[in-house]
């Protein structure tokens, strides 16, 4: 395992697992965006991907405070590095696993739900889109993603007009997220690896699955996809 200081990349199997590092809560700024971003590009060969977070949250949104000190002109790569990790994650030729070890607020709720597969840890953490109660808007972009990851309109209002907290079990009843896992942060990535490790023993054509992933979720490739050539990503980190 070769650790940068945001996230460590390392091979299990056939399986590229990305870990946002630290007890902090993984706010998502240009640099957080950057090091994932370059950690997914860093998977070429892997069977599947997986992405997870040490500590409390897996991450609680944008870096509102980055923000609230950047100036105005930078304020733009946030929103625009989201939405190209979004892309890279669509266009990948593999299928994709978020492992939602602790709390994912707002972005971070959607950065979990973009991945093809959501297994979050049942003891603790919730999804939680936190606009209404902040009085922050939501982009069409985000709104969008939500709209085509949530497609029931009473769970979509109750996760952003409601504000309501789900716990894994309250979103797999609803069927937003696909297993709650008992146990620790290890046992919820351990689930998810091995969930990957299932998915890349198919042997699909990774093209293949990245086209029809493309074509399930038109809508929000479409605001995405001229993001993922000009946004800037770090150094790759080494595997």
């Amino acid at each position: 395992m070769e650790p940068n200081n945001l996230c460590t990349v390392e091979r299990r199997g056939r399986v590229h697992l990305i870990t946002l590092t630290g007890a902090g809560e993984h706010r998502l700024s240009p640099a957080l965006l950057s090091a994932i971003r370059s950690a997914v590009a860093a998977s070429a060969g892997a069977g599947a991907l997986v992405l997870s977070a040490e500590g409390k949250f897996f991450s609680n949104g944008f870096d509102q405070a980055w923000a609230r000190t950047a100036p105005l002109h930078l304020h733009s790569t946030m929103d625009g590095g989201f939405r190209a990790l979004v892309a890279d994650l669509l266009e990948l030729p593999m299928p994709t696993v978020a492992a939602v070890t602790g709390h994912a607020a707002a972005a971070g709720c959607a950065l979990a739900l973009a991945h093809d597969s959501v297994v979050m840890r049942g003891s603790r953490g919730f999804l939680f889109m936190s606009e209404v109660h902040a009085g922050i808007k939501i982009v069409d972009f985000l709104a969008e993603l939500m709209r085509e990851k949530v497609p029931d309109a009473v769970n979509r209002r109750d996760l952003l007009l409601r504000g309501d907290k789900m716990s894994a079990a309250e979103a797999v009843r609803r069927g937003i997220v696909d297993k709650a896992i008992d146990g620790g942060v290890e046992d919820v990535v351990n689930a998810a690896v091995a969930e990957a490790e299932k998915l890349a023993a198919r042997g699909w054509d990774g093209e293949v699955v990245a086209e029809i992933r493309k074509a399930v979720w038109p809508k929000v490739w479409d605001k995405a996809k001229d993001y993922g050539a000009d946004a800037p990503a770090a150094a790759r980190p080494r595997l």
